[in-house]
Parts: C-alpha cells; sequence; structure tokens
C-alpha cells in the first residue's frame, strides 16, 4: 500500500478542497503512535478523483505520538496517513466514527493497529486479504505463460478459484452490512459478469446483447446521492470508463446520460458539484468533435442558472468566455457572418463567398507549426479542393500585415481567398461591445481549420486538413 508522492506540491493541487467541510456535529480527534518518528510533522490527506489533497497535519512528539483534532467531523472517504518524508504509508476509512487510535510503525508496514474503529480493523483485514490473493494472482499470471496441457488447466482453475474468493469475500460483506462505507466501495468497485453465451438471445453469443448488459448493470448498486464515492482513487476512473466506453459519443447520448447522473445527485451539494465539475473539465474541451456541444448543454441547463455557484470570479470568467465561443459555432449551426478585409483593402463578407464548401483556415505567418501546415493545405487546395468548387480562405490571425503579406508571396499562396482584421475594425468591435471573430470561432492558437457547407453551415471543425479531405471524400 506504499506509494511514493513526487513532491508535497501534489498534495495542494485540490488546494480548493483543502478545508473539509462538516460531515456531523462531533469533531474528529485521530490519535496516531508512529514509531520511530519524532519531532516530525505527518500528514493526513484524502483522495478525491485523479487528484490528492491535503486535510490536516500534527507534529509527532518526543513520544512518536500526534494527534489530528478538529472541531468540524472529516468528510467521509478514503485518507492516508502520509510520512515526513511525503510518502504515503497507509490508507483508512473515514465516515461516521471519527474518534479512534492508530498504531504504526514506519520500518514495519504489517505492523498497524486500529483501536477504536470497527471499520478501519475490517477494512485492513480485508486489504490484507485481497494483498495476499492478489500476489498469488499476479504471480500465477507469470507462470501460466510458460505451461501447456493439464498443468495450464489447473493453473487456471486456482486463478478462478482466488478471483471468486474474493467476489464472494465482497459479496457477504454487502449482506452484512449493506450499509457501511466498506459495502458501498465494494458496490462501487463490482462489475457485471455478462451472462453465458447459452442465455442470450437466441441460445449463442450476441455481442450487442453483451454491450448493453454490461452498460445496463455497470452502475448497480451504486448511489449517485452517495458523497463517500467522491473521495476514492477509482470513483473517477469508472465514471471515465462508462463515458469513454460505454457511451455513445455521440453528443446527444452523452447529454442524457449526463443529465440523469446529475438528476439523480442534485439532492447531495457534494455529489452534485463533484459531478458537475467533473462534466465541465471532460467536455470544456473534449476528445472528439462536436462534444463541446455537452459543455454548451452543461453552461445553458445548469452554470448560466446558478447551479454552479461555487465557482469563484475566476473560474466563472473561464467557463463563461468559453460558452460564449462555443455556443457560436456548434456543428450543424449556419457560421458566424464576420466581414474581414483583403490584401487589398476590400471588405469581404463571409457569406458574399461562393462555393460547393468552404475551408477557413486561420493561422499567423510566424507560427511554426503554421509554417508546416500551409505549404500541405495549399498543396491538397490546388491540386484537388479548388476543382471541387472548394473555397479556401486564410484568415490571418497573428503575425502582422507585413508578415502576412511576405509569406503570401514567397509561397505563391494563390487562388486562396486572404483576409485578416485591421486595427480599426478590431477596435470597433471592441468599443461596440460585439464578439470578435475569435470569439465566434472560438480562436484561441493556430492554426485552426474550418469546413462549412454551401449554406455556411459548420459541418466540421478544429480538425486537420487530412481529416478534413476525409469528411469532403465522404461527401461526395
Amino acid at each position: 500500500m506504499n506509494m511514493g508522492i513526487k513532491s508535497f506540491a501534489s498534495f495542494l493541487l485540490a488546494f480548493l478542497m483543502m478545508t473539509v467541510p462538516a460531515f456531523s456535529q462531533q469533531g474528529y480527534e485521530i490519535k496516531v503512535q508512529l514509531d520511530p518518528v519524532k519531532n516530525q510533522y505527518i500528514y493526513l490527506g484524502y483522495h478525491y478523483g485523479k487528484l490528492k489533497a491535503l486535510a490536516d497535519s500534527a507534529l509527532v512528539n518526543e513520544q512518536s505520538m500526534a494527534v489530528f483534532k478538529g472541531d468540524e467531523p472529516l468528510k467521509p472517504g478514503i485518507y492516508f496517513l502520509v510520512s515526513p518524508g511525503k510518502t504515503i504509508l497507509f490508507e483508512m476509512l473515514i465516515d461516521k466514527d471519527q474518534h479512534f487510535s492508530i498504531a504504526a510503525d514506519t520500518t514495519l508496514p504489517d505492523k498497524l493497529i486500529f483501536t477504536g474503529s470497527a471499520t478501519n480493523s475490517k477494512f485492513l483485514e480485508y486489504t490484507r486479504y485481497v494483498s495476499q490473493r492478489g500476489q498469488q494472482l499476479t504471480n500465477a499470471r507469470q507462470q501460466i505463460q510458460s505451461l501447456t496441457g493439464a498443468e495450464r488447466d489447473e493453473l487456471q482453475k486456482k486463478m478462478n478459484t482466488w478471483n471468486q474468493e474474493i467476489s464472494d469475500y465482497r459479496n457477504n460483506f454487502e449482506k452484512q452490512e449493506p450499509e457501511s462505507i466498506i459495502a458501498a466501495y465494494f458496490r462501487a468497485m463490482k462489475e457485471p459478469t455478462v451472462p453465458p453465451a447459452n442465455l442470450h438471445p437466441g441460445g449463442k453469443y450476441d455481442s450487442l446483447y453483451a454491450y448493453r448488459y454490461f452498460k445496463d448493470n455497470f452502475w448497480n448498486g451504486v448511489s449517485f446521492a452517495d458523497e463517500r464515492l467522491i473521495r476514492t482513487p477509482f470513483f473517477e476512473a469508472k465514471l471515465n470508463r462508462y463515458y469513454d466506453q460505454l457511451v455513445s459519443p455521440v453528443p446527444d447520448s452523452i447529454i442524457a446520460e449526463v443529465d440523469l447522473m446529475l438528476a439523480e445527485a442534485v439532492d447531495n451539494k457534494e455529489m452534485f458539484r463533484y459531478l458537475l465539475s467533473h462534466f465541465i473539465d471532460k467536455y470544456i474541451n473534449p476528445q472528439y468533435m462536436g462534444q463541446d456541444k455537452v459543455f454548451v448543454h452543461l453552461f445553458e441547463k445548469y452554470i448560466s442558472v446558478g447551479m454552479a455557484d461555487w465557482l469563484t470570479e475566476s473560474q466563472r470568467k473561464t467557463v463563461y468566455d468559453r460558452a460564449y465561443s462555443l455556443i457560436a459555432n456548434q456543428i450543424g449551426a449556419p457560421a458566424a457572418n464576420v466581414t474581414l478585409t483583403d490584401t487589398t483593402g476590400k471588405s469581404v463578407p463571409l457569406y458574399s463567398i461562393k462555393g460547393k464548401y468552404t475551408v477557413i483556415y486561420f493561422w499567423d505567418p510566424t507560427c511554426g507549426f503554421c509554417k508546416e501546415t500551409v505549404p500541405k493545405v495549399d498543396s491538397i487546395f490546388q491540386n484537388k479542393w479548388k476543382h471541387m468548387d472548394i473555397k479556401l480562405v486564410g484568415v490571418m490571425v497573428d503575425g502582422g500585415k507585413e508578415a502576412w503579406m511576405n509569406y503570401i508571396r514567397k509561397n505563391n499562396l494563390k487562388d486562396w481567398i486572404h483576409l485578416y482584421q485591421t486595427d480599426k475594425a478590431r477596435q470597433e468591435d471592441y468599443d461596440a461591445g460585439r464578439p470578435s471573430y475569435r470569439q465566434l470561432y472560438d480562436v484561441y492558437q493556430t492554426p485552426v481549420l474550418y469546413l462549412l457547407d454551401e449554406q455556411k453551415r459548420i459541418v466540421a471543425k478544429k480538425l486537420t486538413y487530412d481529416q478534413l479531405d476525409k469528411i469532403i471524400e465522404a461527401k461526395k
């Protein structure tokens, strides 16, 4: 259970949660006998999704004794004791009973005793049991690679038995103490077992049925109103697995799942805050094109109506600015009809450009990556796109007009529609309170590519030129 921590700063990564809110009205007192440590600070930390946060610190005296104490109880979850050397020594559970003692020795990891906490005694018994079985399974997995025939079959049977014993241990505990924090964690860690092939529709293996069964039963026994799940190292990973592997990547499918979870959690402020923050973080800059629609939905349904009142002013500005940028350029929506200036000084409204498709390339002549990609974009445009009635609009974002014009001439970027925004036009937008083209197209780095159809609806955005080409090919 030992785990090194590279630096104490990793604890403070979640400093926003450093002061743990109240769980009841009885406070906490955790006495620690930690041999052979003397006259040094030790720390009480807790998991918060993928983060590790600091809950308290205590000075170990000459008798190797320290006390973590506070008037407000700690929030429930999986906590850990951290040595003066900033390594995690062992984990413990914090739930309703927050007055207990611990005896431990940094040189003897197995010498650990909890007094006054039946929950932690049972948790320690379980972790030791799983550690033993886990080591047996690890050794067996290494050994089985070199076995064949009956020996391999026999070892596989043992491995199946050990796995079943772990599962039975958890199931029995759930039945005996269903409301305990340990049972809640066992349920959250459990994965559904798909019925054997002969029980599938038609009596044979059906991959679609197996997928649906696994997905439909993935959260069995898990309550999204149970905030004890927040302070664990596994709940966030389970969330990510569900949304990354089991939920359709189509934005509307994600939105439906997110709304269901948030509806279950809405009566528990801590869980609601955790889930909403998790989804904001996941979809504000999503992995796949179009999933920013999920973030826009979160903004419109929850954030803009005051259901994210924990956001700081700085966080609120970031979220609101990002939302207003994304609202204007959703897939399938009409692109903003911005008016920019060409190399001759003529004003050119975007919608005046006619073509089966329009590719907008936002770039900077001083940007190293832009310099690499502009010739490639020009090549595919000259050799293919312009013969398909595709217009290529190059918008200079930064770098200065002189550098931009020199680059165009030097690289012979002919047949492009080269545009930029003059300083005067930029100032006029600012004075009038109008969103700039950067906000309307969410252009805060370069290069950025958009693909618009004949009616100037957004077909694709923020893809590479070859990805855009594949979309164009698919729509031929």
